[in-house]
């Protein structure tokens, strides 16, 4: 294959190698992607995500691939900065856009560095269930934001062990047959928490996850009552927002927004 020219973003600290794919040419296989990720035999990323043609009604459509070179239904990061490379790509010259994901259409409004995400509908929220993890007992609370997310409530958050306990539960049975992402949360205030994230396909602590937060933020709303919107510190150092309205039991118009930025481009033979 002849060289591939990418371009690098992040969302937040959480990084991905940007590609586009309109033309529908590139065929990657789990390996490559892999590599293309990899720190110190690619560009390094958390993930990578293609620019294709939608199949449906939408502007485009989204596909992104965990750093383990397996495509995920969603990344709420990666979409933030998805929306930006297709402005640059495009000329999004009404400022919003709409595009396909495995999780759902996924709208975007672009505000400068800034992105808005109309995410799609969380699934329900799970109630707490006692887990075993490396020897701990853990209060575990679950839902779907797009890709499935355990959460975890705790007091010492520098002080968690993220990668033992997040490795543990992201390969629970409770979780099987995918597994999931893990979130370990303090609340700093009513509507301000912090948050660690264990992703599942990095299989490492990341900077971000755009998913977790907004998981994260709904379970502190359900078992707490907060009201919209929450902000969300994330361990890069940014804080994101996540808007939503309740209904019933659980939540809609759910509204993530944080940064997405270009780092740099480049070429690359894989």
């Amino acid at each position: 294959m002849p060289s591939l020219h990418f371009t690098k973003m992040n969302g937040a600290g959480n990084d991905f190698v940007m590609l586009d794919n309109r033309d529908g040419s590139l065929a990657l296989t789990d390996a490559q992607i892999s590599r293309l990720c990899d720190r110190h035999r690619g560009v390094g990323a958390d993930g990578l995500l293609l620019v294709e043609k939608p199949e449906a009604k939408a502007d485009f459509r989204m596909r992104y691939y965990n750093a383990d070179g397996r495509e995920a239904e969603m990344c709420g990061n990666g979409a933030r900065c998805f929306s930006r490379f297709v402005d640059k790509l495009a000329s999004v010259k009404s400022g919003t856009l709409n595009f396909e994901t495995p999780a759902g259409v996924i709208s975007a409004t672009l505000r400068g560095d800034q992105v808005s995400l109309g995410m799609s509908q969380p699934g329900p929220f799970a109630d707490g269930v006692e887990l075993d993890a490396a020897g701990d007992k853990l209060t575990v609370y679950s839902i779907n934001t797009g890709v499935p997310h355990a959460m975890v409530l705790v007091d010492d958050l520098d002080g968690t062990d993220v990668h033992k306990l997040g490795n543990a539960l992201r390969h629970h049975h409770h979780f099987q047959p995918r597994g999931t992402n893990v979130n370990f949360v303090r609340q700093l205030g009513p509507q301000d928490l912090a948050i660690r994230t264990y992703e599942r396909g990095v299989e490492a602590e990341t900077l971000a996850c755009g998913t977790g937060v907004v998981a994260s933020a709904l379970t502190v709303a359900a078992l707490t009552g907060a009201e919209s919107p929450i902000r969300v510190l994330v361990k890069g150092g940014d804080t994101l927002s996540v808007d939503f309205l309740r209904s019933g039991a659980g939540f809609s118009h759910v509204i993530l927004t944080g940064p997405a930025d270009f780092v740099f481009e480049g070429e690359i033979s894989v």
